[in-house]
């Protein structure tokens, strides 16, 4: 049993943490949200009122958090609570390559091993241990985070050096947000052109076409397993992260003279459908903008 210090209770991190409890691991537990602390709880969690006061004692530290600021606020009260050797600090939130390699440099600074783990899979996964993680960091510090991230996933996979990680993230979530919005595209398209939707999706399916976005998260109500598209586009991924996600992409890609277009525009697309107060629904509801 490992004592564990979970900052962070949001969508994603309430059944990240409940997981680790469900492990067997002694999870010290913090949110802003009062309700969330008592999901914590009542998921075997203990809940406390400080991210310092769920780090003392902690023998790794892991934040699940909004955007690069939180995490970096969040490092900053932890650095003066005096955080010591060997703490581990596992930061699952999706954030810029640049702030994940600042915080882990000033980690490392102080003694500290650090790594940045962002997740792939959703809230489903999260609350069903099966998300994917995509660890940068050294080959020791992956060696200590591998098992506490395992007991939350189905994938623990080692990207490289700090930064890694969310590069991994951005790049993956690119190719995500421009799948779903070729996916919605070639439906509608079947559709005008007589094809039954469940006939397309039973060819394209086991075609060239394939995709995750096709086979595992269809946009279409009723075709396919079930996804947020059955249930109203509630849950899922929320259209309001995906742009986050595409942003990142957008930023990185002018960092480093990459050329992405088809990024670029999916970011367009899904900045107008969240414009149109969107963006608290599944990032496949972009079907509805494109069908018009």
């Amino acid at each position: 049993m490992t004592r564990i210090a979970f900052i962070g209770l949001g969508n994603m991190g309430g059944g990240m943490a409940a997981n680790l409890a469900k492990a067997g691991h002694d999870v010290r537990a913090f949110d802003l949200s009062a309700e969330a602390l008592d999901r914590a709880k009542a998921a075997g969690c203990l809940p406390v009122a400080s991210a310092a006061e769920a780090a003392d004692g902690a023998e790794a530290i892991v934040t699940m958090l909004p955007a690069g600021t939180h995490v970096e606020a969040v490092y900053a009260e932890l650095f003066a609570a005096n955080v010591a050797p060997p703490t581990l600090l596992i930061d699952c939130s999706t954030i810029d390559v640049a702030t994940a390699k600042r915080v882990a440099e000033a980690a490392q600074a102080k003694g500290l091993t650090a790594v940045d783990a962002p997740v792939s899979g959703g809230i489903g996964a999260a609350n069903g241990g099966t998300l994917t993680f995509m660890v940068g960091g050294s080959a020791e510090a992956f060696a200590r985070a591998q098992p506490i991230l395992a007991a939350m996933g189905k994938a623990v996979i080692h990207a490289g050096a700090n930064g890694t990680g969310q590069a991994a993230k951005i790049a993956n979530n690119m190719l995500l947000g421009a799948t779903m919005v070729a996916t919605c595209e070639a439906f509608l398209l079947a559709e005008k052109l007589g094809l039954d939707p469940q006939t397309f999706y039973d060819i394209s399916s086991v075609a060239s076409g394939q995709s995750w976005s096709m086979t595992s998260y269809c946009p279409v109500p009723g075709v396919g397993p079930d996804t947020p598209a059955d249930h109203d586009y509630q849950g899922g991924f929320a259209t309001a992260l995906m742009l986050k996600d595409l942003k990142l992409a957008a930023a990185a890609a002018g960092d480093t003279g990459a050329d992405t277009p088809m990024g670029a525009k999916a970011a367009e697309l899904y900045q107008r459908f969240a414009d149109d107060g969107q963006g608290g629904l599944d990032f496949s509801a972009i079907i509805r903008m494109l069908r018009g």
